[in-house]
């Protein structure tokens, strides 16, 4: 299914264009549900599709599990943290968390941005979260390590590299970023984030939590098997967002700016902010990252996104600063190595005019 809003004259790319390489490009991925969304200036076209019966609540409005690509919406909180002269990125996350407890000397220096920059040193999980996990790997691996335990395996720990040495990608040290900003403000997660981000960008349709029966989104295997919905247990800032694609695109039209950018001050600030190169890595240093975004160049200019995957689901987020251009995906069939639904959605995002 197909819906196309009117096009403003002035737009490159006519809906009806837009929509036929939306289905196109849907016939590359097979997904019990699939959605693919853009926004051009604010202008909508949904594509809905999957091999699975539709139910009562249509495709575009289910939350799907965002897995990773929740990492956004974590650094987006802190960067109005920041704006607001709540936090500073050189805080010390240590000193936040428990202050005058001994620490190894490289965790004592681990500040919020490297936790968020993935720059901290930390391994992407805690060494002593695989024994409770592996039994369970493909169905809940993440449920039996709560929030304390994920605090105490950082204080406790003995990264390999010094912070702002090296860059590792850790759904470790941003689960670290979202109990330190918690205890920083002396508000819980999940409030914070609301108050902070999801209710000034009017994200109704977001959570952190499963929502009432038959409002969210069923992951499955490979093989078509039905998985419970994700429990994160103590990671929540790293991978615990749900919403519908068309509140994904509200999220990403406040950054591409125009008509939807945000009035409160800070805010704005804070959109600005994670749209900036600030590190390089990898070969000659090719790979470019703002605080919370990959930032690749494209013939239409650069292009910032984040995908991420759960047990049975997938998500993808990207835009174009300054061309109002948004692309949301998501599919409720588990990733393989062979999968190209990330390629897909990539594709929308930098082969389009």
């Amino acid at each position: 299914m197909t819906e196309v809003t009117a096009a403003p004259a002035t737009a490159p790319v006519s809906p009806a264009a837009t929509a036929r390489v939306l289905a196109e490009a849907a016939r590359a991925f097979d997904a019990p549900d699939l959605v693919l969304a853009v926004s051009r200036n604010g202008v909508r076209t949904v594509h809905t599709g999957g091999s699975a019966e539709p139910g009562p609540v249509p495709r575009e409005l289910m939350a799907y599990e965002l897995g990773s690509a929740s990492k956004p919406y974590a650094g987006l909180l802190l960067a109005r943290l920041v704006a607001q002269g709540r936090v500073r990125y050189e805080d010390r996350a240590a000193d936040l968390l428990a202050p005058g407890l001994p620490v190894h000397p490289a965790v004592r220096r681990i500040t919020l941005r490297h936790l968020l920059t993935h720059t901290s040193g930390l391994p992407g999980l805690p060494a002593d979260f695989y024994p409770q996990a592996v039994p369970r790997w493909s169905t809940d691996p993440y449920g039996g390590y709560p929030a304390d335990r994920v605090v105490r395996s950082f204080l406790r720990a003995r990264p390999r590299h010094r912070p702002g040495t090296r860059w590792r990608y850790s759904n470790f040290a941003v689960s670290v970023l979202g109990h330190t900003l918690a205890a920083a403000t002396g508000t819980p997660w999940e409030v914070l984030l609301h108050q902070q981000v999801l209710a000034p960008l009017g994200l109704d349709a977001t959570r952190v939590r499963p929502g009432p029966d038959g409002t969210d989104a069923v992951g499955h295997r490979r093989d078509g098997t039905p998985v419970p919905a994700l429990d994160t247990g103590g990671f929540t800032a790293a991978g615990a967002v749900r919403a519908t694609p068309l509140d994904l695109l509200t999220f990403l039209e406040a950054h591409v700016g125009g008509a939807n950018s945000p009035t409160d001050s800070s805010l704005a600030a804070a959109l600005t902010e994670v749209t900036r190169p600030v590190l390089r890595r990898g070969w000659r240093h090719a790979h470019t990252h703002t605080l919370t975004w990959f930032h690749h160049p494209s013939p239409y200019g650069p292009v910032l996104f984040h995908a991420g995957a759960t047990l049975g689901q997938q998500a993808f987020l990207g835009f174009r600063p300054g061309t109002g251009l948004a692309v949301a995906a998501t599919a409720t069939r588990r990733v393989h190595r062979a999968d190209t639904f990330v390629a897909t959605a990539y594709g929308l995002l930098t082969e389009t005019p």
